[in-house]
């Protein structure tokens, strides 16, 4: 039976799949309710350990990832898992890295790339996807070794 997060939930994005998907800044407090399953972490150094199966990507505030191949390995991971699982993607402040992430799993997803940081913002967080080159990012990506 898949465990999931419900939809509407603060930072759960539903994506055209019905998969859904938790973003959050790290920096501030887990949210109530049930933990996930799998954490992808998308910060400049490796994160504290979590109570649950997780990942992480080096990947500096405000720029892209260090390893394409690593990042493209991990969105990929978090958007098979969110089929059955509880996945949240998190950077400091989950905007910029993990909106650009969440818009990569959106393009893995089925979304158009052209679209997708608009349908991060619409469905997630209106500020997601900070820097022009975290856009261009996202509008060249994709999901098959961008």
């Amino acid at each position: 039976m898949a465990q999931t997060w419900e939809p509407g939930q603060p930072g759960v994005l539903s994506l055209p799949s019905g998969r859904l998907i938790r973003g959050r800044g790290v920096l501030a407090p887990v949210p109530p309710g049930p933990g996930p399953d799998f954490g992808l972490y998308l910060l400049g150094r490796r994160p504290r350990p979590v109570a649950w199966d997780s990942r992480w990507v080096r990947w500096r505030d405000l720029l892209l990832p260090a390893d394409d191949v690593e990042a493209l390995d991990a969105f990929r991971e978090a958007w098979r898992r969110a089929a059955t699982e509880r996945v949240e993607v998190a950077c400091w402040g989950g905007r910029g890295r993990t909106g650009t992430a969440l818009a990569c799993i959106a393009v893995l997803d089925g979304v158009p790339a052209a679209e997708a940081v608009a349908f991060v913002r619409r469905n997630y967080r209106r500020g997601a996807v900070e820097t022009p080159w975290q856009r261009r990012y996202v509008a060249r990506f994709r999901g098959s070794g961008s």
